[in-house]
């Protein structure tokens, strides 16, 4: 998006509030500070919850906050995290589990560069979030001055729109121009850098609302040509399969895709982040894709005769190798954003939309289909894959407790709208192949970035945004480098079920290492502290599994606690996820072992 605002008056289309009526307390047209400003332009965009560290460049905002959050009913409620980068990923959290804008704020210089991981993340995700962060004052701009950084323009090419706020009367139009952009089309993280002058100056209140930014087009015109090729397509199919992702669930087209595969009878794989579009046992969902995904999932890729693309990216870990990826096939892609057309496969039939639109108008053009014998072939398969891999995971007869039967032991626990955050690494694997998802917006995993780090945060994040219960599996590597975190879920009894899963090492690492580097772990072994003394220091509860006699009950007892949990369970230090497609290999080569 363009820093530059060169003409308001034509990207905006400003709707004033009748000014005669006291507004939430506050009249319209009273001189106010860039602060006081911000607080009423937050407001108005509905924001209820906000994520922050407050600092130096920052303080007239949160001195602004202070008296917004005390009123008899309070404006907002402030969630002190215990670094920058926690404020990121719970504001990511929020949105995953709400739709809603997460909103974020920090100081300048450190507090907005360790933000910035999170932006990148939401970037990746496609997450509505709107950062403000403190900046010296315009006059000191370019000084080098104290915690100073050039925020608009690091930010931008990992933000889907940054600017810079240097006078109080942009407050308004920039806040209602950020929030339109972060929720739109696409959704995307933006940055708005906050000069101290433009927090403490004053000028006119005069709220007002973006509906429209010049060059900008979030909605695309759908192509009715396009929708009638798409259709005759999928009508002359005879193995039809659907990929479905995150970008049905961000639009809200759940049931729309639910049409359309039982309509024309096809079966649907699932992206990592798309696992809650569809019920785990929806008979139509055969499983996740990519590289540690489903076995028969993976291979019925390069069987189909027509691929239908819905609200993904044919991101590398769902594709694997390029040249020999779905070349049997006729691709359809259906996607609102007109940058992921082409850009890793290449499509026969480009459908530009918001799924919400184009899904109805493609199930209207199709006729009503059988595919039996297509969908009875994934049958074979899954049953290869369960009798090898997935009961010896999730129910073993000996050996130490695995992570596949911990995230079972939850998933059979856990209600069944049940929230699963996970962190980056094994447990992200395992977790996002055996957990049971029954309701939408389920999922809060780091995709397309891959942050270690963010499980915590995300959590409490998500705790904020829905009463569901909320799980957590991590890692001991990345419930590490957000531990801090912890005295956030004190602080706000969050309530957080932690599932600790320490095997000792950087396990997916590790297994890497032992894949193509000899058995060389080179630094993934890990020396961990004792995490009950941690948890006591905290305040939050906890209990260790050591043994699988224990586990059910302990699982349970953990499910049962009201607020947050801390369950450590003492897996196998060198366990494997499989199968996998590996590195380099193509998407019908995927190993049930790796033998390693």
């Amino acid at each position: 998006m363009d820093n530059e605002k060169d003409n308001k008056t034509q990207q905006t289309t400003i709707e004033p509030m009748d000014k005669q009526t006291p507004w939430a307390g506050v009249h319209i047209g009273e001189e106010c500070s860039g602060a006081e400003i911000l607080m009423r332009a937050l407001y108005q965009e509905g924001v209820k919850t906000i994520f922050g560290y407050p600092g130096g460049a920052i303080m007239p905002v949160y001195d602004a906050l202070y008296a917004y959050t005390r009123k008899p009913t309070p404006w907002f409620d402030h969630i002190l995290v215990r670094h920058e980068q926690g404020a990121a990923h719970a504001a990511e959290g929020y949105a995953r589990v709400t739709g809603d804008v997460g909103v974020v704020i920090v100081t300048s210089g450190p507090g907005v560069t360790n933000a910035m991981t999170g932006v990148a993340d939401a970037m990746m995700d496609s997450i509505p979030m709107v950062i403000i962060a403190g900046q010296v004052g315009v006059g000191a701009l370019g000084s080098d001055a104290f915690q100073e950084v050039d925020l608009v323009n690091m930010a931008q090419p990992i933000a889907k729109w940054s600017y810079q706020i240097r006078r109080p009367e942009d407050v308004a139009w920039a806040v209602s121009h950020a929030f339109y952009i972060a929720r739109s089309g696409r959704p995307g993280p933006v940055v708005l850098d906050f000069p101290k002058n433009a927090q403490t100056h004053k000028a006119k209140w005069l709220p007002g609302k973006t509906d429209k930014v010049k060059s900008y087009i979030p909605y695309p015109k759908i192509n009715e040509k396009a929708i009638q090729e798409a259709a005759e397509l999928i009508n002359n199919a005879k193995r039809p399969f659907a990929l479905v992702g995150h970008g049905v669930e961000i639009g809200d087209a759940q049931e729309e895709l639910k049409q359309l595969l039982e309509k024309a009878d096809i079966p649907a794989g699932l992206t990592m982040l798309g696992l809650s579009v569809l019920s785990t046992d929806y008979p139509l969902n055969k499983g996740m894709l990519g590289m540690h995904g489903r076995y028969g999932t993976n291979l019925k890729q390069n069987e189909c005769d027509v691929l239908i693309a819905i609200g993904m990216r044919f991101s590398d870990r769902v594709t694997g190798r390029l040249d020999r990826y779905a070349k049997q096939a006729k691709i359809i892609h259906l996607d609102i954003d007109p940058s992921e057309i082409d850009k890793n496969v290449k499509t026969d039939v480009a459908v530009i939309g918001d799924c919400k639109e184009s899904l109805p108008m493609l199930t209207k053009l199709l006729n009503k289909a059988e595919h039996k014998d297509w969908i009875a072939s994934f049958a074979p398969l899954y049953e290869v894959e369960k009798r090898e891999v997935i009961e010896p995971a999730i129910h073993p007869e000996s050996g130490p407790l695995l992570m596949g039967e911990v995230v079972n032991a939850v998933a059979e626990a856990a209600p069944s709208d049940t929230v699963m955050v996970n962190d980056v690494g094994l447990n992200q694997m395992f977790s996002s192949r055996y957990f049971k998802f029954g309701h939408k917006r389920s999922v809060v995993s780091s995709g397309g970035l891959g942050t270690m780090g963010f499980g915590l945060p995300a959590a409490i994040g998500a705790t904020f945004g829905t009463d569901r219960t909320v799980c957590l599996f991590t890692g001991d590597g990345g419930f590490q480098m957000c531990i801090q975190e912890l005295g956030t879920i004190m602080e706000q009894q969050a309530p957080v079920k932690v599932i600790l899963l320490n095997n000792n090492y950087l396990g997916n690492v590790r297994q890497w290492q032992d894949l193509m580097y000899d058995y060389h772990h080179a630094f993934t072994y890990m020396l961990n502290p004792r995490y009950d003394n941690i948890a006591k220091g905290y305040g939050i509860a906890y209990d260790i599994v050591l043994t699988r006699e224990e586990l059910a009950e302990k699982v349970a007892k953990m499910i049962a606690t009201d607020g947050p949990y801390i369950l450590e369970c003492a897996v196998k230090e060198e366990e494997n996820v499989e199968p996998m497609v590996t590195p380099g290999s193509s998407v019908d080569e995927m190993k049930l072992h790796l033998n390693i």
